[in-house]
C-alpha cells in the first residue's frame, strides 16, 4: 500500500517532472509539519530550488497552484519556501490504521552481532554498565525491528590482572567466608575484595607484583590458580544472572576472554612473523599506528600500540583481535557493533587499524557505539574505590519509589501486595531505562531517580500511563462495532495524534540507522503528550454522536498499539492499569 507520503511525493514529482524535464528527483522531501495547525506535512523546496536553478518561492508557489482543488487534499498552501499539505481525513487516518512493521523495513536479514553489557568479574555491575545494557538491548530490538539478523551478545572479561586483584585479596584476606556464609549476592562479595586490594596496596605496593605474577600462573593453567578462578567467577555469575533479570537485559550469546585471548595471541604471533607488528627492545610486541591517520607527531612514542606485554601476557586488545577474527571469519557476521564508553573511543580506533593491517578486510565493518558517562553528584564513579551507584540498589531504589506511587494512586482500592509488586516493577524500571534512553548516547547523565519516576514530563511513567488509560477507555467501552467511519474525524487534536502515531515508523528507521534510541523514546513520549491533549479537548465515551465515539475508540486503540511497540523498543514493559 502507497502511504499518504509516497502519494504527495507522487503527485508533486510529476509536477516537476511535467515542468522540468531533466528533473532527477533530488532534493524531493516530504516532513511532518512541525505546527499541526499549518497542515499535517510540509514540503521543503530549497534542494528542489538548488536543482531546478529556481527559487524556492517560486517552486512552493507553483507546485501549491497545480495542486489546488486536487480531492486529496483538504488544503494546500505555499508559505514562503514550504508547501503545506492538509490531507482529507479519510486517508490520512485510513494510512494509520494499516500501519504495519514492514512499513519499517530495512534490511532482508543481514546477520549483525551487537556486543553490549561486557562486565569484569571481579565486581558488581553498576550504573554505567546499566546505561550499556539499556543502551544495547534497545538497539539490539530496534534493528531486529527493522529485519536485521541481530544475535544480542556479551564478552565477558573473566580474565586479566584486575580479575587476580580480587583473586589475590580473597586468598589473602578472606578467611574463607562465602557469599553463603555472608548472605551476600555473589558479585557484591567478590567487589567487595576489588575494593579491599586497592586499600590494602596503597599501603603495601608489593600486592601488584603478587597480582601480575598470579596473571602468569593463571595464564600457565596453574591448577591451584584455576580452581580459585572458577570458584570466584562462579559467584559472580550467580550475582550477574538475578541482577539481569531484574533488569531484563537478554542475551542470545556469550563470549569469555578466556577462551579467546589465546587466538589473539596467535593473531598477533602471526603478524609478527609477516612483519606487520614489531618486537619492542622491552621485548612486548606493538603496532606502529600511521602518523597521519591518527594525527601524531613523528617522534611521539605514543605512536604504538601493545599488543603483548614483554612477560607474553595479554592485554584488552589482544582478546579484542581473537573476538573479531571468531566472528567475521568463523561465525559469519556482515557487522559488529560494539556498545562500550566514549573513553574506549581510541581503543577501537586502534583495534579497526590493526585488523586493517593484518589483512582483514571485514575491519570495516565494525562499528563502535560509544556512549557518554554517568556521573555523581560529586562526580565519574569509580569501583576501585567503591564510589559506585550500584546497579542492584539503584533497580531497588526506583521499584520502592514506583511502589510508593502506586500505593498513593490506588489509595481506596486496596490492591493485594503481588499486584502492587508487579506494577511498581514495570514502573521503576520503566523509568530507569526511558530516563536513560531519552538523550541521546553522547551526552554525559546526571542520573536523578526522583526525577525519573515521575508521572509528570519526559518520563517512562508518563507514557506508561498514557497506555494505561487508553486500555482503561477501550475496557469501559466493552462491545463497539467495527465498522467505523474515519471520515467523521479530522480535527486538529485529531490530525497531531495521528501525525506523531504515523511518525513512529520513521523515527524507528532512523534511530536503526543513525545507532540512537533516543529517537524512538522522542517518539513515544509524543505520541503520549498527543494523546493528552486530544483526551483533553474531546469527548470519546461522552461523545453524543456514537459514529464519531466509534471512530476515536478505533484511533486511540491504534495509538495504545503503537505506543507499546515503541515503548517495547526501549525494553519498557506496558501496563494495563497503574
Amino acid at each position: 500500500m502507497l502511504t499518504v507520503e509516497n502519494k504527495i511525493l507522487t503527485k508533486v514529482s510529476h509536477i516537476l517532472q511535467e515542468k522540468y524535464p531533466n528533473f532527477s528527483g533530488n532534493g524531493l522531501s516530504l516532513n511532518f509539519s512541525p505546527e499541526i495547525k499549518f497542515g499535517d506535512f510540509a514540503l521543503p523546496c530549497f534542494l528542489l530550488a538548488k536543482e531546478l536553478k529556481s527559487s524556492p518561492l517560486e517552486i512552493s508557489s507553483m507546485i501549491a497552484g497545480i495542486l489546488f482543488g486536487d480531492n486529496f487534499f483538504v488544503k494546500i498552501e505555499a508559505a514562503g519556501p514550504y508547501v503545506n499539505f492538509t490531507v482529507k481525513a479519510e486517508f490520512l487516518f485510513d494510512d494509520l490504521m494499516n500501519l504495519e512493521q514492514k512499513d519499517c523495513f530495512l534490511s532482508d536479514g543481514e546477520k549483525i552481532i551487537l556486543e553490549y553489557l561486557s562486565p569484569n568479574t571481579n565486581k558488581p555491575l553498576h550504573l554505567g554498565h546499566v546505561r550499556n545494557g539499556c543502551l544495547g538491548m534497545a538497539m539490539a530490538n530496534i534493528l531486529a525491528y527493522v529485519g536485521y539478523d541481530v544475535t544480542r551478545a556479551s564478552l565477558v572479561n573473566d580474565r586479566g590482572i584486575h580479575i587476580c586483584k580480587s583473586m589475590l585479596a580473597w586468598q589473602k584476606f578472606g578467611n574463607g567466608e562465602t557469599p553463603e556464609t555472608t548472605g551476600e549476592k555473589g558479585d557484591h562479595f567478590v567487589g567487595r575484595y576489588y575494593v579491599k586490594f586497592a586499600k590494602e596496596s596503597d599501603t603495601d605496593p608489593s600486592l601488584n607484583d603478587e597480582a601480575q605474577d598470579m596473571l602468569r600462573r593463571w595464564e600457565a593453567r596453574d591448577p591451584e590458580i584455576m580452581a580459585l578462578w572458577e570458584k570466584m567467577n562462579s559467584w559472580v555469575y550467580a550475582g550477574f544472572t538475578e541482577t539481569y533479570k531484574t533488569l531484563g537485559f537478554n542475551f542470545d550469546k556469550f563470549y569469555y576472554e578466556s577462551a579467546l585471548y589465546n587466538l589473539g595471541k596467535d593473531i598477533v604471533a602471526d603478524g609478527l612473523k609477516r612483519d606487520v607488528l614489531k618486537k619492542e627492545e622491552d621485548g612486548s610486541i606493538a603496532y606502529a599506528l600511521p602518523v597521519d591517520k591518527f594525527g601524531l607527531d613523528q617522534d611521539d612514542k605514543e605512536k604504538r600500540v601493545t599488543l603483548l606485554r614483554k612477560d607474553g601476557t595479554s592485554v584488552y586488545i589482544t582478546q579484542d583481535l581473537g573476538v573479531a577474527h571468531k566472528r567475521f571469519e568463523e561465525e559469519k557476521y556482515s557487522r559488529a557493533v560494539y556498545v562500550v564508553g566514549s573513553e574506549q573511543i581510541y581503543h577501537f580506533k586502534c583495534l579497526i587499524e590493526v585488523l586493517r593491517a593484518l589483512g582483514f578486510a571485514w575491519a570495516d565493518n565494525i562499528k563502535h557505539l560509544s556512549y557518554g558517562m554517568v556521573y555523581l553528584p560529586e562526580g565519574k564513579m569509580k569501583s576501585r574505590e567503591g564510589k559506585v551507584v550500584d546497579a542492584d540498589n539503584l533497580a531497588a531504589e526506583l521499584i520502592d519509589l514506583a511502589k510508593a506511587a502506586v500505593l498513593e494512586k490506588n489509595a481506596e482500592s486496596k490492591l493485594d501486595e503481588a499486584e502492587v509488586m508487579a506494577r511498581a516493577i514495570k514502573i521503576g524500571i520503566g523509568a530507569l531505562k526511558f530516563y536513560i534512553l531519552r538523550v541521546s548516547a553522547d551526552i554525559d547523565i546526571h542520573f536523578d531517580p526522583k526525577e525519573s519516576i515521575s508521572f509528570d514530563g519526559v518520563t517512562g511513567p508518563y507514557c506508561q500511563y498514557v497506555f494505561a488509560r487508553i486500555n482503561s477507555i477501550v475496557e469501559k467501552a466493552g462491545e463497539v462495532s467495527e465498522d467505523f467511519d474515519l471520515s467523521l474525524l479530522g480535527n486538529l487534536e485529531e490530525r497531531l495524534l495521528a501525525q506523531k502515531v504515523l511518525a513512529l515508523p520513521v523515527k524507528i528507521k532512523e534511530a536503526a540507522q543513525s545507532s540512537n534510541p533516543s529517537v524512538v523514546a522522542s517518539g513515544v513520549y509524543e505520541i503520549a503528550k498527543a494523546f493528552n491533549q486530544f483526551y483533553h479537548h474531546h469527548q470519546i465515551l461522552g461523545e453524543t454522536d456514537k459514529k464519531i465515539s466509534a471512530a476515536r475508540l478505533a484511533l486511540i486503540k491504534k495509538t495504545a498499539a503503537v505506543l507499546k511497540i515503541g515503548l517495547e523498543l526501549l525494553g519498557i514493559d506496558t501496563l494495563s492499569a497503574m
